[in-house]
């Protein structure tokens, strides 16, 4: 399976280790966000909750952007872990597309 990407952000190790975190956002999720533009900050989304499980649910999904607001992030964020020397190599910056190709391993047995 090969999924086009684009590059939305790159961040420093949070520890401080020699790695960067590359934040990649689908094309697809992209032209969604064009068409349907999020409402700005200043207008909240009221959450009705009946029980306190339902609401630590939709909060952890409006903190993460899943339900259009939250922190001004959009739904869907795929993170990737790149040591120095890989990112250097890549030349990555913001805005860039990429493609991610994922294969499963052949087993030869049980």
């Amino acid at each position: 399976m090969k999924k086009e990407f684009v590059v939305k952000s790159i961040d420093s190790a949070p520890d401080g280790a020699p790695y960067v975190l590359v934040s990649l956002s689908s094309i697809k999720d992209l032209k969604e966000a064009s068409q349907n533009p999020q409402p700005s900050l200043g207008s909240p989304k009221v959450m009705g909750f009946t029980n306190m499980n339902d609401m630590m649910k939709d909060l952890n999904k409006m903190i993460s952007g899943g339900m259009g607001g939250g922190m001004g992030m959009q739904g869907s964020i795929t993170q990737l872990k790149l040591e120095m020397h890989e990112y250097k190599d890549m030349g990555l910056s913001v805005g860039d597309k990429v493609f991610l190709e994922l294969t499963k391993a052949e087993t030869l047995g049980v």
